[in-house]
């Protein structure tokens, strides 16, 4: 007896979600990036530091997910109005976020040491703040 067209279909749903059982059920364990800093799973993980602020302009997770988007919308709206706005302003998180160097001076990010590299370098993202921008303030 022949096969439907329609029970190939099914046979075919059916070993595709079998072998991404087996695929999740290999990855049981496997370290979530968010929380494993340094690879204690053996997965190398970024060394980020910490603000040096009380709390973060926005929640921790939204800015480390959208960032960019929210520094991209602050960059346009002030070249159209020539307003800058306040929250999401590049001096404020640079300002925060800045890493001292061995010498004592903040780090500018032709340093690895700098802290929007230790995100990027790891993701091999290019930033590109930092043509026009600079890369180191000092908090007020």
């Amino acid at each position: 007896m022949a096969m439907r067209h329609g029970s190939i279909a099914t046979v075919a749903v059916v070993l595709v979600l079998v072998l991404a059982l087996v695929v999740l059920a290999g990855l049981e364990g496997v370290p979530d990036a968010s929380g494993d800093e340094g690879g204690s799973q053996g997965v190398p993980m970024p060394v980020i530091a910490r603000g040096q602020g009380d709390s973060c302009v926005d929640d921790t997770e939204f800015i480390r997910r959208y960032h960019m988007t929210v520094l991209q919308r602050q960059h346009d709206e002030t070249n159209l109005t020539g307003i800058p706005g306040e929250k999401y302003r590049l001096r404020e998180c640079v300002s925060c976020h800045a890493v001292k160097g061995p010498d004592g001076d903040i780090v500018t990010a032709d340093s690895p040491q700098h802290f929007c590299r230790s995100c990027h370098d790891y993701a091999a993202v290019e930033i590109d703040c930092f043509d026009c921008h600079r890369s180191r303030w000092r908090r007020r």
